[in-house]
């Protein structure tokens, strides 16, 4: 391939034959590689995959996790196979420590958004030279750190995507962060305080047993976590420790891990808590170590120190100080969506009420904020959220969590059908199970006959 593009130079273009044992089960497919220099210290590089034939004439771009600086080949597998053209990049750094940061302030605004502008705008000249055509539509999918990327496309560069598929998105890099650091210090106040992992299945039994049937059925799922008020004062041991009960200590922690993030002097929520349903997997942020995304992100981007210890973090003075430092480079807070919504732009975020490494009521805050922005009917036209129930971080958990969003999101973009419910699916003991997810802030009911196991005996109703 011969192709001249400003700040690219294009590495390798390679055909790939399907079947090809490192490919297995994909079409034939032209792989590409290209790097992309915007600044005199970038060094983005990104692989554009092309269908040999069948080409869709649609595009997807797949996004990335944590500070990982590595292509995202499995997503860019799935859009093959659906027969798009592909892209990933590895937004300007390799590993999955934020220490490249450190002096560099250009590669972290290559990480934060330019890399993914840049790949966007690369990728569609190469796949018009390639095709002899450009795409007639172009899609985001990134889930985590890659729905933060999805809310900053929207958000900075409303021309590079028709259709932005949204999970779970780490779009307040900063609240986030300081919400690890909340827990962490919850959970190692003193060696009273931490809470062993062997508790989390004894407090998550104790939440279903409190709050499971709220919703109608006994399911072993919240359907709507947040009418769940449940305290773990009920597993306080009366006596001496023991696996069945939590210290004093313990129920304190655990009761921090619920709850938001504080400001202690204007007494405002930095960052919401993980939700009832969550317990199983605390050990992520409430483990052994501070959890190290949020540990880089205030080591090497905030406090440039590497020698930084999050017991020392204040809630109202340091927290002023990540987000004058971050001034909108990695956080994606702007609620002001107009210009995606104006040139037809469809969002559809995704986030599970069983997260336990982004607080699920993030997407909600964040939803709100636009509605509070742009009006509700404004915002229904372009922007819908789905939460789901039991799943935890961008799937998994104990929830109907395999999701097909993808073609809902086609639909919109390409047929103007709105989605209206979407179905999960997970298999139980060898039975199958079908929920519906509805836009938020409707849930799903059950109807009251038929098989709680059948979405087709559930309706999405107002809550």
């Amino acid at each position: 391939m011969s192709l001249s593009i400003k700040d690219a130079s294009i590495t390798s273009a390679q055909p790939v034959a399907a079947g090809t044992a490192d490919f297995s089960g994909l079409p034939a497919f032209c792989r590409v590689s290209a790097t992309l220099k915007p600044t005199s210290d970038s060094d983005i590089n990104v692989e554009i995959w092309l269908p040999m034939s069948d080409w869709n004439g649609k595009y997807q771009a797949l996004g990335n996790g944590g500070w990982f600086g590595a292509m995202d080949n499995g997503g860019m597998a799935y859009a093959l196979a659906r027969g798009y053209a592909a892209s990933s990049t590895d937004t300007g750094h390799e590993g999955g420590s934020a220490s490249f940061a450190l002096g560099h302030p250009e590669k972290l605004i290559d990480y934060a958004y330019r890399s993914e502008h840049e790949m966007a705008v690369k990728a569609k000249a190469i796949i018009t030279a390639f095709y002899g055509r450009a795409p007639r539509v172009s899609y985001w999918n990134g889930c985590s750190a890659g729905g933060r990327q999805a809310l900053k496309e929207a958000q900075r560069f409303p021309e590079d995507f028709d259709g932005i598929l949204a999970g779970a998105p780490g779009y307040n890099w900063s609240g986030r962060a300081a919400h690890a650091v909340w827990v962490a210090q919850a959970v190692h106040r003193d060696q009273a305080s931490y809470i062993p992992p062997y508790k989390y299945s004894l407090i998550h039994n104790a939440v279903l047993e409190a709050c499971d049937a709220l919703d109608g059925v006994k399911d072993g799922v919240l359907e709507d976590p947040t009418r769940c008020a449940f305290d773990p004062v009920v597993l306080q041991c009366k006596d001496v420790d023991s696996p069945a009960c939590l210290t004093a200590p313990q129920v304190e922690a655990a009761r921090k891990i619920y709850a938001s993030v504080i400001n202690p002097r204007t007494k405002q929520e930095i960052f919401p808590g993980l939700e009832p349903g969550s317990e199983l997997d605390w050990g992520v942020l409430a483990g052994p170590r501070l959890f190290s995304i949020a540990n880089d992100f205030f080591k090497y981007v905030i406090f440039r120190n590497p020698s930084w210890d999050y017991r020392t973090f204040n809630f109202d003075q340091d927290m002023d100080y990540a987000r004058k430092v971050d001034n909108g480079t990695i956080d994606a807070v702007d609620p002001d969506l107009k210009r995606f919504f104006q040139r037809g732009g469809k969002l559809l975020q995704y986030h599970g009420w069983s997260d336990w490494q982004i607080a699920p009521l993030a997407s909600v805050r964040y939803y709100q904020s636009v509605v509070n922005a742009l009006g509700r009917g404004r915002v229904q036209d372009s922007y819908r959220l789905f939460m789901v129930p039991g799943m935890g971080h961008c799937g998994g958990g104990e929830g109907p969590s395999r999701l097909d969003l993808l073609s809902p999101l086609e639909d919109w973009v390409e047929r103007g059908k709105a989605p209206v419910r979407i179905i999960g699916f997970r298999s139980i003991n060898a039975k199958d199970r079908t929920r519906p997810l509805c836009p938020y802030p409707q849930v799903a009911k059950y109807k009251g006959s038929g098989s709680t196991d059948d979405a087709a005996d559930f309706t999405c109703v107002a809550p």
